[in-house]
């Protein structure tokens, strides 16, 4: 079976033959399937080395190999560095925190040993509920006796933070930060170091570098589930979150409207074409209940279902329009977490109930 350090030892020669500050990294291994990114100090030495790299690892046996290329140096602007360092209250450094050096497999909960179920959740577009169903399918899991995580990976678009109500900001205990917790849930977001809303202005390198940091300098104690709530799309942080977690699954996330699933399926490809297995769809928005208990299907219907059945995956619910009865002045107020004895909050839970079926191979 090919493994990460037969990879390893194909790819040191080349990349140490290449010019002065070429390095690798991420590099992955799932059954007969590499990738890998390599740093390189211009983009002239590319196509040379792609070849290279795909020849030597071919030779090993593998039947798929993606490399990507990033600047091995590339400056943030003012903004990043300014939106990379700031939590004020926390007392951290002005600079992104740097990992340990050693590269995300180490880390603990992406060990051989980690029994930690990551799930991304991730949709094809922006507006259709992603993050609500983040936070609610994180909640529930919790109500459950379940031990959760969110990594709020929208790292331009972050909404987690104020979706919970939360509003303090992570401690740092022995040079490592506690994740704020609520309803149960351990919870970092870049919106915990961002001032004022401020835009995060950066390139696909550094979105990269704040996820390691997501995970080493992050204090997660243990966890039986670890929700990411990814952008939309299949952009760089979802590369990023394939590449660094190879044992990831996935939710997909749509409205009933035919085009929303037809978008939405550009995700669930890229979850099939990287060997991500698929949890399944949620469909939000499904319909508006009025008070006389009717529904009114005010996106269409059918676009959960057709999009499940295009991916070969289940439909995992159906969530309503509309929004959490919470009040400001409650103790454990959010905007976006329904209560539990909801109609929708139990709608939360069965979905919760689904996955931990699927976890113990009871379904």
């Amino acid at each position: 079976m090919l493994t990460r350090e037969q990879v390893l030892g194909r790819v040191q020669p080349i990349v140490k033959a290449a010019a002065k500050g070429t390095a690798v990294r991420d590099i992955m291994v799932k059954e007969l399937s590499v990738s890998m990114t390599v740093l390189v100090p211009d983009q002239e030495s590319q196509p040379v080395m792609e070849k290279a790299l795909q020849a030597a690892i071919a030779d090993l046996g593998a039947e798929r190999v993606h490399v990507r290329f990033r600047p091995a140096s590339e400056p943030a602007s003012g903004a990043a560095e300014e939106a990379s360092g700031r939590a004020a209250s926390t007392g951290q450094s002005n600079e992104p925190v740097k990992g340990h050096g050693a590269g995300m497999e180490v880390h603990p909960l992406l060990g051989p040993d980690s029994t930690v179920e990551f799930v991304a959740v991730a949709s094809g577009k922006g507006g259709v509920g992603k993050s609500t169903v983040t936070v609610n399918l994180a909640a529930a899991l919790a109500r459950l006796g379940q031990r959760v995580g969110i990594i709020d990976a929208d790292i331009y678009g972050f909404s987690v933070p104020d979706m919970m109500g939360i509003e303090e900001r992570p401690d740092i205990v022995d040079e490592r930060v506690i994740p704020i917790e609520r309803f149960g849930v351990k919870v970092i977001s870049m919106g915990f170091f961002v001032e004022d809303n401020s835009p995060v202005v950066w390139r696909g390198p550094m979105l990269g570098k704040m996820l390691r940091n997501f995970f080493a300098e992050i204090e997660w104690g243990e966890l039986d589930y670890m929700l990411l709530d990814l952008p939309p799309g299949t952009g760089d942080v979802a590369l990023d979150i394939h590449q660094m977690i190879p044992q990831s699954k996935e939710i997909i996330v749509t409205t009933p409207h035919a085009t929303a699933a037809f978008v939405a399926a550009r995700a669930g490809a890229m979850a099939l074409k990287t060997k991500h297995a698929i949890l399944g769809v949620v469909e939000n928005m499904s319909y508006y209940e009025t008070k006389d208990g009717e529904r009114d299907y005010v996106f269409g219907r059918g676009g959960g279902a057709r999009l499940a059945e295009t991916l070969h995956t289940d439909l995992l619910g159906q969530i309503p329009l509309g929004a959490p009865d919470n009040h400001p002045s409650e103790p454990d107020f959010s905007p976006s977490v329904y209560k539990e004895d909801s109609s929708t909050g139990q709608l939360y839970t069965q979905m919760a109930q689904q996955l931990i079926r699927k976890r113990s191979g009871s379904m």
